[in-house]
């Protein structure tokens, strides 16, 4: 059986750092909104995804990113069912994630700059770069 998950979108907020009250385990949580496109046309939703991350990656996380930052996610789905504070019990599916990697660096989400990278060419490949 196989539960994986890899996901690209941007945080719809900071992420939260929060630490377990047993042992002081850093766990931090953030949203993902991932583009979806249909057929028909250039018409674009998002599914907004709920994201957790543990130990060392949360803290990364909540250090190094923000809103609006690119995130590549690669986890599982959990989904766990609990009681609110009413006493209705409640579903909740969300990412574990493994791993978060970093798809652009902060000064770039910073500026919100919607310059594109230059086109590949050519020229920026040396006879040394080729390895044959």
């Amino acid at each position: 059986m196989l539960n994986r998950i890899v996901l690209i979108g941007r945080l719809t907020r900071d992420p939260e750092l929060r630490y377990t009250s047993a042992n002081g385990v850093p766990v931090a949580s953030f949203t993902l909104a991932v583009n979806r496109r249909f057929s028909q046309g250039e018409k674009r939703e998002a599914d907004f995804i709920p994201i957790v991350t543990w130990r060392n990656q949360a803290e990364n996380c909540a250090k190094y990113l923000g809103k609006g930052s690119l995130v590549a996610v690669e986890g599982r789905l959990q989904v766990r069912s609990y009681e609110d504070k009413e006493g209705q019990r409640r579903v909740a599916s969300e990412v574990v994630a493994d791993s978060v990697q970093f798809l652009e660096s902060r000064d770039k989400r910073s500026t919100n700059s919607t310059e594109e990278s230059p086109s590949f060419d050519d020229s920026m490949i040396g006879d040394d770069d080729v390895p044959f």
